[in-house]
This record gives structure tokens, C-alpha cells and sequence, in this order.
């Protein structure tokens, strides 16, 4: 395959690039037309709107930006006006912060429009302060001028980038997918262990690292889902918004619902692989399925290569072969070894995720087959957009996290602002306020991280600033300055430290552009870093919203999702019936998943004494994913073999495993309602596999499998009902 370094661009820096040209092209007309300083008021209004520019559908990024542009103009216009009344000023600091924050009602879409006003904010005010209302509007009406620019090119950019967005986006889920299909192998053939690495702390030895393995799974765990969640997500944004579009829309719609079907089925693939034992036996059959797991990520990562060089997929390993299973066939096994029975159940699991993927490179090639959704029903998994002023009231309670947050961001920024003005290096305050506001977010675990990435990102900006000024090149600091717009853009959700090193150079060559004479002010830069760092972090004491509180909320929308999706799959598939409930409702299962899990991602960092008890946790994240799993195992039944079930005892199955899944979740609901626990079935004990003569059989896997997904129900309920008695026993001690 020949170098091609364009096409290897991932999604997001596709996206940061076009917004660095765009404020280029902005930068150059303006400045062709009216000067240098028009052209800074200009750019600076372009750098707000771009904010909001993001890999989105058209549609959706109108609306972004329109309002970014809108917000950006008020907030200039209320700033250059009052620079000279630094009370007044401070008040309007604070409003915005407030309002700012607010926005976060809306969702994580509001997230980038939701800074909007603090970096005009910070922009209006590194400018010099101009006099009169003739200045004040021109002022205003260039940086609305640079807005309304931006938002054309925004949607000119988006309009143009839209084929590129979609492929790239699909190459994101599949290489997320490939990814956690990779992290299985390391479970199934796990590396040889290390020596703990202990290092000294002040005179003594420091616990190991590493050496708290639930909290690393976790986090792993965190990391994988939360990132597949993000990309399929953005996939479907792009992608389902106009599936029927054109003959390739189609195959990416086709491509993307095959790739979260397979994480369905790697989940059910998993299954039973305990009773594998240790022995050499099954040591050989772990590392079977290792490596055929390992075959279907490279590939995925074929397909993904192939989606981002717009290459076609070799037709290679698509026959008709079953090597597992003939693997297994060829197996000697002692009598009455349970394995027997087990061997070929995990073949058969197994060859599912090999017929999927045979499917997706079908599609790869060209071939097309029909949606099994409509237009209609792939839209209801697309995120919701808008701006509802409903979307409020819920966050008017002096309880809600986002009220008190946006309260706490209006005091910190508003005290930010004036310790700035009363500092003796008090040249450019707003330093503070943008410091305070990039490292302050809602909850400690994620302040703490802004604040060591703002830091180190802070101190090699300044470096890289002070290495460009040896280069005397008059040229090279609007250029470091456009590619730093666009680099700060791009890894803004991905890697942080990135964008507080691109932000640093940002601000210091805008200030050195807006008053040369002045150099570069890097020494108050790091002193202000530091003190908004340490103002942020204080803050996020203030009214402070522990993960304790959102804990209930967790744990009733897990429950309800799965008792939704249990509902869904154990349901006999009558044709034509639509599956767009039963896919809706694994998307909102596997999300409250990672919802939870995150919870306790969270709660890690925070006072011992408000801590979420993380063992509990676990306990019900695994019992969580093992219901998935089992529920997973069941649909495939339902759908890849359903001509080989009865359907009259095969539905008394489902409405057994349907009732006692029911009654397991709602007691676990009742326990924190104070109404009476519903009463279960009790355990049946343990759970044979059926016989050899049953192989050719599949209604006794199906009971067998119903039976095991009631147990894990079973768990979630009591694991929560243990996490709730936990966590009212520490509200009581403290």
C-alpha cells in the first residue's frame, strides 16, 4: 500500500485542520482588506465559532455555530463596552460563567458551545482597551464579521467533508471494536507476570504499582467501553442521519450494524469458558480462541485500513470452512469429560463472530444487502438535537450538578477575575479566568486531570514559544499561531495535554501579535497557570456534588435497561416484527453500563468519607456484563437457530426466564423505594450442561441459557441491594 499520509489522518484531526485553514482564509481576507488589527478583532471572533465546529452533519452544525457566532458577539460587545468599569466588568465574568455552565443542561453536545462565552471573554479582553462607542462597535462588528465568516466556511467545510467524516467515523468504531476484541485475547492468554516495580516515597517504600487489580480492570474496562460507546455513537450521528442517501451510505449503515451486533456477539462468546478448567487441555483451547480472535481483529483493522485509504478488501478467508470446529472434532477427550458437551458450543460461538465478519467484507466489496432497519427507525438512534428550554427545569433544584456547578464556576471565575486585577503582574487577568475555566470541571476526578495536563501542557508551550522567538522570522508567529488553533481544536477530547501546549503557544503569540513591543509575557504565564490551577482545584470543594448523590440514579436506569432488554430478547421473534426497540434497548443498556462504571471512575479520587464503596461496584458491573452476555447468547439462538426450536416449549421458556428476570430487578428496585421486596424464585443450584444426546438438540442449551441469564439478574439484584445497604450505612456514619 503506498505512504499516504493524508489519508492516515484520524477523524479529529482531519476536523482541527479544517478549522486552522478556515481561520486562515479569514485571517488573510481580512487583513488583505482592512489591516492587521481588524484582522486580530476578526480571528478571534472565527476562533469562538470554531469551537463549535465539530464532525457533524450539516444540520447539526448549524446550529452549533449559529449559536456559537450569536454568543460570541454579545459577549464581545458587553466586554470591549465595559473594559474601562472593571466592577461592572467582574459581574459580567460571573454571569457568564453561570450562564456557561447552565448549557450543560442540554447534554454533551452543549459541551463545546458551552465555552463559547468564556473565550470571548478571554479574547475581547487581550486586545488593547478601545475608547468610545464609534470603537466599541467597530470592535464588535469586525469580530461578528470574522463570526459570520467562520460560520460559512463552517458549513462549507462540513458540506465538503461530509463522505470523509463518514468513513473515518466508521473506521473509529471498527478500530474500537478491534480494540476490545484485543483486550479478550489478553484475558483468554494473559502475559507472564511482572515484578512489582516499588519506588520510594520520602524515605519509604511506596506500594507497588499495579497492585490493586480490581481498580486497574476497572479502569480498562472504563477506558474500552467508554471509547467504543463515543465512536459508535459518532458513527451513527453521521451515518444514520441519511442511511438511504446513496449506495455507499447504505454499506456504511450495513458495515455499522453488523460491527455492534459482533460486540453482542463477542460478549456471548465468552460464556461458560470457566468450566474450560486449567490443564493443558484447556490451556490449548483458550489460546485457540485467542488466536481466532486475534484473526478477526487484524481483520477489522483491515476493513478500518481500507475505509480510511478508500482501498478495496481482499475476498481472502471468506470460505466455507469451519476450522474450529473441525479443530475440536479432532480432539481427544476422556469419557464423561464435561468438556465434551462444552467444546462445541464455543465452536459454534465462535464461527458466529467469523460469519459476521464475513458479511462485512462482502459489504466491503461492494456487495449490498438490504437494511434491516428503515430510515425512520435508524434515525431514533441518532443523538437528539436542539435546544429545548424544557430541558431546564429538572436543573432549577438546588440539588442538580449542574446548577451547583455553574454556581461554583460563576464564584471561581468571578474571584479569578479580580484577584487577576489585583495581582502585581496584572497585565492580562483574563489569563486567570481562562486558567480557572479549563481546569475547573464538574466533579474532582476530572479537575484534578485538567489540572496536571494544563500545567505541563502550560510549561512546554512556554518553552516551545521561547524556542520560535530565536527564530526571527517575522512570518513564523502567525503561522505557530494558526497551527496551534487547529492542533488545540483537534485533541481537545483526546489528549488534553496536547491542547494546553497548543492553547499556551496560542495565547502568548496573540498577545505578542496584538502589542509586539511587549515580547512574550511567558514568565506571567506560568504564575498564572499555577494560581488557577490551585484556585480551580480549591473550588471544587464549593458546593461540591460528590458521585454519591447521581448513585441512585445509576443504579435505577441500569435496572430499568435491563429489564427492557430482557424484555425484548426473551420475546419469541414474530416476523416482520421491527427490531428497533430491541436495538435501542442494548444502546441504553451497555451506556447505563458504562454510566455506572464511570460513577466509580469518579468517586476514586474524592474523600474517603463520601466514596462510593468500589468493591460493590464491580460486583455489579460484572454481574451487569455477564447478563448482557447471557442475554446476547440468548437473541443469537432466536435469531441464527430458531428453525430448530419448538416453538410451544421454547416460548414457556421465555416467559419463565421473562417473569423471574422481572420480579429479580424489581426487588432490587424496591430495596431503595422502602416498598416491600418482591419475593423470587430460589436459587436451583447448580446448572448442568445438557448430555451429548442432547448436542443435536438445542432446546435444552436454550432453558439451560435462560436459566443462567435469571442467576445473573439474580446477581444485579443482590449486588445492588449490598451497594445501597453500603452506601446508607456510611451516610449514617458521617
Amino acid at each position: 500500500m503506498p505512504w499516504r499520509p493524508l489519508h492516515a489522518l484520524p477523524l479529529h484531526v482531519v476536523n482541527g485542520t479544517g478549522v486552522a485553514l478556515g481561520v486562515c482564509l479569514i485571517q488573510a481576507l481580512v487583513s488583505a482588506l482592512a489591516g492587521t488589527q481588524p484582522a486580530l478583532w476578526a480571528v478571534s471572533g472565527a476562533v469562538c465559532v470554531s469551537l463549535a465546529d465539530l464532525p457533524v452533519v450539516p444540520r447539526r452544525s448549524w446550529r452549533r455555530v449559529s449559536l456559537a457566532a450569536l454568543s460570541t458577539c454579545v459577549v464581545t460587545a458587553l466586554v470591549v463596552a465595559l473594559r474601562a468599569h472593571p466592577v461592572a466588568l467582574g459581574g459580567v465574568v460571573t454571569l457568564v460563567a453561570f450562564a456557561s455552565a447552565m448549557t450543560l443542561a442540554w447534554g454533551l453536545r452543549a459541551g463545546p458551545v458551552s465555552f463559547v462565552g468564556i473565550l470571548a471573554i478571554v479574547f475581547a479582553m487581550a486586545v488593547p482597551p478601545v475608547s468610545g462607542w464609534a470603537a466599541v462597535f467597530s470592535h464588535t462588528a469586525w469580530t461578528a464579521l470574522g463570526a459570520a465568516l467562520y460560520v460559512a466556511w463552517a458549513m462549507f467545510s462540513s458540506v465538503m467533508l461530509q463522505r470523509r467524516y463518514r468513513a473515518l467515523a466508521l473506521a473509529g468504531a471498527l478500530d474500537g471494536v478491534s480494540a476490545l476484541l484485543r483486550a479478550r485475547v489478553a484475558l483468554l492468554v494473559p502475559p507472564p507476570p511482572q515484578v512489582p516495580h516499588r519506588r520510594k516515597v520520602w524515605g519509604r517504600r511506596a506500594p507497588a504499582r499495579g497492585s490493586d487489580p480490581a481498580a486497574e480492570r476497572l479502569r480498562a474496562w472504563i477506558r474500552d467501553e467508554t471509547a467504543l460507546n463515543d465512536r459508535v455513537q459518532a458513527a451513527r450521528d453521521l451515518i444514520f442521519e441519511r442511511p438511504d442517501r446513496d449506495a455507499e451510505t447504505r454499506r456504511l449503515a450495513g458495515l455499522l450494524m453488523l460491527a455492534i451486533d459482533l460486540r453482542d456477539t463477542l460478549l456471548a462468546s465468552e460464556l461458560d469458558l470457566g468450566l474450560l478448567g486449567d490443564d493443558a487441555l484447556a490451556t490449548s483451547v483458550r489460546q485457540r480462541l485467542a488466536a481466532n480472535l486475534e484473526a478477526q481483529a487484524g481483520a477489522l483493522d483491515e476493513m478500518q485500513g481500507a475505509l480510511r485509504y478508500d482501498d478495496s478488501v481482499a475476498s481472502t478467508h471468506d470460505s466455507d470452512d469451519r476450522p474450529l470446529h473441525a479443530w475440536v472434532a479432532g480432539l481427544a477427550l476422556l469419557a464423561g469429560d464435561l468438556r465434551e458437551r462444552l467444546l462445541p458450543a464455543l465452536a459454534d460461538r465462535a464461527q458466529h463472530m467469523v460469519d459476521d465478519l464475513r458479511q462485512m467484507r462482502a459489504l466491503m466489496r461492494g456487495e449490498l444487502m438490504p437494511l434491516r432497519l428503515t430510515r425512520g427507525e435508524l434515525s431514533l438512534f441518532v443523538s437528539v438535537e436542539g435546544w429545548p428550554l424544557a430541558a431546564l427545569k429538572p436543573h432549577t433544584s438546588g440539588r442538580s450538578p449542574v446548577l451547583r456547578h455553574a454556581a461554583r464556576s460563576a464564584v471561581a471565575l468571578g474571584a479569578a477575575y479580580f484577584i487577576g486585577e489585583a495581582l502585581p503582574w496584572a497585565s492580562h487577568p483574563h489569563w486567570l479566568v481562562l486558567s480557572v475555566a479549563v481546569v475547573l470541571r464538574g466533579n474532582l476526578e476530572q479537575t484534578l486531570a485538567r489540572r496536571n495536563a494544563r500545567l505541563g501542557g502550560t510549561v512546554l508551550g512556554c518553552l516551545l514559544v521561547l524556542g520560535l522567538a530565536q527564530l526571527h522570522w517575522g512570518g513564523v508567529a502567525a503561522v505557530v499561531f494558526l497551527v496551534a488553533v487547529g492542533t488545540a481544536h483537534a485533541f481537545v477530547n483526546v489528549r488534553y495535554l496536547v491542547t494546553a501546549v497548543a492553547a499556551t503557544v496560542m495565547a502568548l503569540l496573540q498577545a505578542h501579535l496584538a502589542d509586539p513591543a511587549a515580547g512574550f509575557a511567558v514568565t506571567e504565564r506560568l504564575a498564572d497557570t499555577a494560581l488557577g490551577a490551585v484556585l480551580a482545584w480549591a473550588f471544587c470543594y464549593v458546593l461540591p456534588s460528590w458521585e454519591r448523590s447521581s448513585l441512585a440514579r445509576a443504579l435505577d436506569r441500569l435496572l430499568n435497561s435491563l429489564n427492557v432488554l430482557a424484555g425484548e430478547v426473551l420475546a419469541w421473534p414474530e416476523p416482520g416484527r421491527s427490531r428497533t426497540k430491541l436495538g435501542l434497548a442494548r444502546r441504553e443498556a451497555y451506556e447505563s453500563l458504562a454510566a455506572l462504571a464511570a460513577v466509580a471512575q469518579r468517586s476514586s479520587v474524592e474523600p474517603e468519607r463520601v466514596r462510593v464503596p468500589l468493591q460493590a461496584i464491580t460486583d455489579v458491573l460484572t454481574y451487569g456484563q455477564e447478563m448482557l452476555g447471557h442475554l446476547a447468547a440468548m437473541r443469537q439462538m432466536l435469531t441464527r437457530r430458531v428453525d430448530e426450536l419448538d416453538r410451544g416449549p421454547a416460548e414457556a421458556v421465555l416467559r419463565r426466564a421473562a417473569d423471574a428476570v422481572g420480579h429479580c430487578l424489581a426487588r432490587a428496585s424496591a430495596s431503595d423505594s422502602g416498598e416491600r421486596a418482591i419475593d423470587t424464585p430460589p436459587d436451583a443450584g447448580p446448572l448442568d450442561l445438557p448430555s451429548r444426546s442432547a448436542l443435536v438438540a438445542l432446546l435444552p442449551w436454550f432453558e439451560r441459557r435462560s436459566q443462567m441469564t435469571v442467576r445473573a439478574a439474580r446477581g444485579v439484584a443482590d449486588a445492588v441491594r449490598v451497594l445501597r445497604a453500603h452506601t446508607r450505612e456510611r451516610r449514617a456514619a458521617v
